[in-house]
């Protein structure tokens, strides 16, 4: 590493437990300092900058290296974690300090910044107008230590936070490929379209696999990502396919869900995001699991036919 190529990058993009984990996640980036940045106290304490009284706001500065991930996609990665047009604050955070800000570090990151926040407001994405400010970046106090990597202490309370707040909702709704969208509306049926990618439920004991137990594995119906086995189905009696298990765990993602005035844990794909169903804590031995999924999330594979439909991996699971 080359300590004299890396710079810095300074967002605020409302709560920022929120703005950690998306950029760390990506090669290049060094490090995500959680702090205070754009006010006018020295070295704020967290309950300061909660009474709005400093001007600070809640922001995350980014060190990165800009031959690995330039600050062109970071500007990228920051729209689609945040509401631009709430001038007053993000989802049920309202204050001055959960306002949303690009902090540029030069006139290259400023010349930039304007340039992105022009071309998302051209786009037509949002139809009101996109408030988020362009500042020049100035000091910048980290926050107390238990607020740093705080999704990775706290990660149930972080989750619930996230969807509560609306945000992860928000990001899902407004950040959609529509390209990507329209040829998923022409490919899926309207069943399919709507569990996969807007949430919804189908009706129990309709759907194709519901008291399906031919040997085989079910996958994606968007991506083909293999994520169920036959030999983990049951029946129960809940009118879904039911598993106790994935059938490759990587390939599962499991989230908080809020929805419908009840605390679940929903079950998406890693690939393609679809949302495929529910997990519950009543399924048999060995897992004591229910995975309730929906059959428009899935497409069947025969046992007879993995060789030629690209899953061959997956035979001697039926030998």
């Amino acid at each position: 590493m080359d300590e004299k190529r890396l710079e810095l990058a300074t967002f605020a993009g409302g709560c920022f437990w929120c703005m950690v984990s998306p950029f760390e996640e990506q090669p290049g980036i060094y490090k995500v300092v959680s702090g205070y940045t754009g006010g006018h106290k020295e070295n704020p304490t967290y309950e300061e900058v909660c009474s709005g009284t400093t001007g600070h706001f809640e922001a995350v500065q980014i060190t990165f290296d800009p031959d690995v991930f330039p600050y062109e996609r970071l500007l990228d990665l920051f729209w689609q974690q945040i509401d631009p047009t709430d001038p007053d604050g993000q989802f049920y955070d309202r204050g001055p300090q959960y306002r949303t800000a690009i902090f540029y570090h030069n006139e290259e990151q400023r010349r930039l910044a304007e340039k992105s926040k022009a071309e998302l407001e051209a786009s037509g994405r949002f139809d009101k107008p996109i408030a988020t400010l362009i500042l020049p970046a100035g000091p910048f106090y980290p926050a107390e230590e238990y607020h740093q990597g705080y999704h990775r202490k706290n990660p149930f309370h972080y989750q619930r936070y996230r969807a509560a707040s609306g945000r992860d909702d928000f990001i899902r709704k407004h950040w959609r490929d529509p390209e990507r969208d329209a040829e998923l509306r022409r490919r899926l049926t309207p069943i399919q379209y709507e569990v996969t990618q807007l949430g919804a439920t189908e009706r129990p004991f309709t759907g194709e696999y519901w008291n399906h137990f031919e040997e085989g594995i079910y996958v994606d119906v968007v991506s083909g990502e293999p994520l169920f086995s036959s030999r983990d189905k049951f029946d129960a009696g809940c009118g879904w396919p039911s598993f106790t298990r994935p059938l490759v765990p990587e390939n599962i993602v499991e989230r908080l869900d809020l929805s419908h005035g009840m605390v679940r844990t929903e079950v998406r794909s890693r690939g393609a995001d679809s949302h495929l169903g529910h997990v519950f804590p009543d399924g048999p031995a060995p897992t004591g699991l229910r995975y309730c999924i929906n059959s428009a999330a899935l497409r069947f594979i025969p046992k007879e036919d993995l060789e030629k439909e690209g899953y061959g991996e997956f035979r001697k699971l039926f030998e």
